[in-house]
């Protein structure tokens, strides 16, 4: 079964910028798009009928904000938007879609901002997270993919020292990352690659993306009982059309 994530940074911008074409070249069983930007009366309608896939989205209530989206081939048992907790859920940040083996998570977790302004409404929106897979993860195995806007270690970004301090690599949001890991999920891509500058973010400036100069902040995260079924797990740098890349995920049977 093959799964991809992206953070679309507006669904119809990616779409003018080659998402058709890249959504038929892989053939993924499901697409999870996060930061979609759209709801029901703004979302270009190319977007809802691509043949072979079903349609599911949680757009926030807020235009032009936040909000996921998900492609299927595949059924799902249920389908739930949010988590339940009425302050995330008006931005749209969850998509929940049961399969036979497992839930799959679809996140785009908050920003903690310029001088961490939102950082402590990001941790507690992350232990909400974790609250709400462990829940699940009594049901069936999980598998989690999106944004989660933070660089785990010194390995996931080009400059660890400057950026200490910095949204998306304080200590906080790291220990966090770490506590996930710690309570049986994994981290699916450093199962496969532990090289450096490995990266899924480039900010717009600086032509950070033609040098590399990147944050690896959009993953896979699986618990630990599907560890033997992650056949491979990838980024996938050459795609364009956002400011971040696709991460792939392949489970077998």
């Amino acid at each position: 079964m093959k799964l991809i994530s992206w953070n679309v940074n507006g669904i119809n911008s990616a779409l003018g910028k080659g998402l058709l074409d890249f959504i038929k070249k892989e053939n993924a069983d499901v697409y999870c798009f996060q930061e979609t930007k759209r709801s029901a009366d703004t979302i270009d309608p190319k977007m809802l009928g691509i043949d072979g896939y079903k349609v599911f989205w949680n757009p926030a209530k807020r235009k032009g904000y936040s909000g996921v989206m998900c492609l299927s081939k595949i059924n799902p048992k249920s389908v739930a938007k949010g988590i339940g907790i009425e302050e995330f859920d008006n931005e749209g940040r969850v998509l929940t879609l049961e399969f036979e083996k497992f839930f799959l998570l679809n996140i785009y977790f908050p920003n903690a901002k310029r001088e961490l302004v939102r950082l402590k409404g990001k941790l507690k929106f992350n232990e909400a997270i974790l609250a709400y897979t462990e829940k699940l993860r009594k049901k069936k195995p999980v598998v989690i993919c999106g944004d989660f806007n933070v660089a785990h270690k010194e390995i996931d970004l080009k400059n660890p020292k400057s950026n200490t301090k910095t949204a998306g690599f304080s200590p906080e949001e790291r220990a966090w990352f770490t506590k996930l890991l710690e309570a049986g999920y994994i981290d699916t891509f450093r199962l496969f690659n532990k090289s450096p500058e490995q990266y899924t973010w480039w900010t717009y400036r600086f032509k950070a993306r033609e040098r590399n100069i990147g944050w690896r902040i959009d993953y896979f995260v699986v618990s630990g009982e599907l560890k033997g079924k992650v056949a491979s797990s990838e980024i996938l740098p050459e795609v364009f059309g956002s400011d971040h890349c696709p991460v792939r995920l392949v489970l077998s049977d």
